[in-house]
């Protein structure tokens, strides 16, 4: 309370002091025009680049490799129906590419992806991507993809829609692999073991004008 008191002393006192000087100075230039506001800036786009070897601890023996590039393309993929007729704010464009060697039977599976959606938060970034060509019989097929750009030392990090998510389970009890929405992926949940991924961020893109 003793501080408060003082404060709202030295206030008044403050407030008497300019009173006086505008009282005894001359009388006040005229108000200048104000600035023009500056010119907002460029938007910018999220996106991921980079490629990396994983380990997946379910097949720990296997050389499995993931490229991306993509990029934010907002409001570019409209559908035909009433909502989202416009597109989305997630909307993008990129290519994706998958290789799985798998040491026991020397087998590689690839898979080349177009990306369809894209979203980031903070340094992690999710991710979808339709199977353009494949050798897996994964054509047409929309897969879901994560990364998390380490910081402060932290290892890179890919999460992918099949292998241990995205599963559902029948009233019978039989279970298959779901469908993978726009921008439908797990979290970041393999480690990269070599190379690495940017990611940068951006916040959701406004809805365009009519």
């Amino acid at each position: 309370m003793k501080n408060r008191k003082r404060a709202l002393v030295l206030a008044g006192t403050a407030a008497a002091l300019v009173a006086t000087l505008v009282a005894a100075g001359p009388a006040p230039a005229a108000p200048a025009e104000p600035a023009a506001p500056a010119a907002p800036a460029a938007s910018k786009l999220a996106s991921v680049h980079g490629g990396g070897t994983i380990f997946y601890p379910y097949a720990a023996n296997d050389d499995i490799r993931f490229t991306v590039d993509a990029e934010s393309a907002p409001w570019t993929r409209p559908f035909p129906a009433p909502g989202p007729e416009k597109g989305l704010p997630t909307d993008a464009r990129g290519r994706v590419t998958i290789s799985h060697h798998f040491k026991e039977s020397g087998f590689t599976g690839t898979a080349e992806a177009e990306v369809d959606c894209l979203v980031t938060g903070g340094k992690t970034a999710t991710l979808t991507a339709v199977v353009k060509t494949s050798n897996v019989g994964w054509d047409g097929k929309r897969i879901g993809i994560s990364v998390q750009d380490g910081q402060h030392g932290e290892p890179d990090r890919v999460g992918f829609s099949w292998g241990v998510a995205n599963l559902d389970v029948k009233p019978d009890g039989t279970a298959t692999q779901g469908t993978v929405g726009t921008c439908m992926a797990p979290a970041p949940f393999t480690e990269v073991t070599k190379g690495g991924f940017k990611v940068t961020p951006a916040p959701l893109s406004p809805v365009p004008k009519p």
